[in-house]
C-alpha cells in the first residue's frame, strides 16, 4: 500500500519536471521542446494510473493538455 502512495508522488514529480520543459516551449520557435516532454508526461500518466490516488495523474494530464494545445497552435513543429 505504501508503494502505491509513492507512485503518486513520483507521478507528481515527473509532472513538475515536464512542466519545467513545457513552460519555455510556449515561446515561438521553441515548440519542439514539447515533443521532448511528451514521452515524459505519458510516463507520469502511467505511473499515476498505477497509484492509489489520482492527483499526480491529473496533474500530468493538465501538463499534457497544455503541451498538446501548444503543438496544435504551432502546427506540430513551432
Amino acid at each position: 500500500m505504501h508503494i502505491r502512495h509513492m507512485l503518486n508522488a513520483l507521478a507528481f514529480i515527473i509532472g513538475l519536471i515536464s512542466l519545467v520543459i513545457v513552460i519555455p516551449a510556449q515561446i515561438p520557435l521553441l515548440g519542439w521542446a514539447n515533443w521532448i516532454a511528451l514521452p515524459l508526461i505519458v510516463l507520469g500518466i502511467i505511473i499515476g494510473a498505477l497509484s492509489s490516488k489520482d492527483g499526480g495523474r491529473n496533474f500530468c494530464l493538465v501538463v499534457l493538455l497544455i503541451a498538446a494545445v501548444r503543438l496544435m497552435l504551432g502546427g506540430g513543429i513551432f
